[in-house]
């Protein structure tokens, strides 16, 4: 048996191949193109797979999905805002295989809970903050995948207080506030002059004032949205990772602080708050979960 595992982000693609255990061997990434975004994705699968049997697939995809029908619209890939048939595309090319498919969120926790700091925990939260906010929940030892698959779209809940135009078409959602890009945005409109958030991190280490300010200001977002997901839904870990995230103390202290300041209830005084123990191939390491059928 050959499985494979697909990560459909919002700026890359990446793939790998799945061992028995459900890790992933060594992936190859590329770039999400302006344009022949399927052909690229093709292209990257077949490399991948050589002329290996492949018998199982597992994807995990930046949202909006439609796990019933097979399709995503990931919101930073216009080719594919109307909803591109994803699994029907990966069947053609490997028609014998069997097609696992769920919004990146699910193999996020999935991956947490088996992997990472999430272990032997039955409610959780798992966030990745980078160039844009996502998540997935377990709630009771079960995957939350909603009516459509989109369950545990933490990215946007929305903060109060905040006006924030979101690429969803809202106003004020965690994503538009504290991602890695968002923050970038408000900084530069603050007068800083960098262009990435590992720019505006080392900045913010540096003492320069607006970069310390877009810290705290994405952490506290941050921390509100993770106290009103905790609330909801009776959990006792979140688990948050990606690029962002790594920004260090002066974004993961409003954090800590705006989480404990709004998680006041008696059953949300022993939540914990972790950084993710999983490297950037979380996605690729939950979609190989599915791929072999133990989510």
């Amino acid at each position: 048996m050959t499985a494979l595992a697909l990560d459909i982000g919002a700026t890359k693609f990446a793939a790998a191949l799945v061992d028995s255990s459900g890790r992933v061997g060594e992936s190859r990434r590329v770039q999400v193109p302006d344009t022949g975004v399927w052909e690229s994705c093709r292209t990257l699968l077949a490399e991948v797979a050589g002329e290996r049997r492949v018998t199982a697939v597992g994807i995990g995809s930046a949202g909006p999905v439609d796990v019933t029908a097979g399709t995503c619209g990931p919101l930073n890939i216009p080719e594919w805002a109307d909803g591109f048939p994803l699994v029907e595309s990966v069947r053609k090319l490997f028609p014998e295989a069997e097609i696992r498919f769920a919004i990146d969120g699910v193999c996020l926790v999935l991956a947490e809970q088996r992997f990472g700091a999430a272990r032997g925990v039955d409610n959780v939260l798992a966030l990745t903050v980078s160039s844009g906010i996502g998540g997935g929940v377990i709630s009771d030892g079960r995957v939350v995948m909603g009516r459509t698959g989109n369950g545990g779209h933490l990215g946007h809940i929305v903060v109060p207080g905040q006006e924030e135009p979101c690429a969803c078409g809202g106003f004020g959602c965690v994503e538009a506030v504290a991602s890695g890009k968002s923050s970038v945005r408000w900084a530069r409109r603050q007068g800083w002059a960098g262009t990435t958030g590992v720019e505006l991190a080392a900045a913010a280490r540096a003492g320069e004032p607006i970069a310390v300010a877009a810290l705290a200001r994405a952490g506290a977002a941050i921390g509100t949205a993770v106290a009103s997901a905790a609330a909801l839904l009776d959990t006792d870990l979140v688990a948050i990772g990606g690029g962002f995230a790594q920004s260090g103390e002066l974004l993961w202290g409003p954090l800590r602080e705006a989480a404990a300041a709004h998680a006041r209830l008696k059953f949300l005084r022993e939540l914990r708050v972790v950084p993710s123990e999983l490297t950037d191939q979380a996605t690729l390491q939950g979609a190989a979960i599915l791929a072999l059928g133990d989510a």
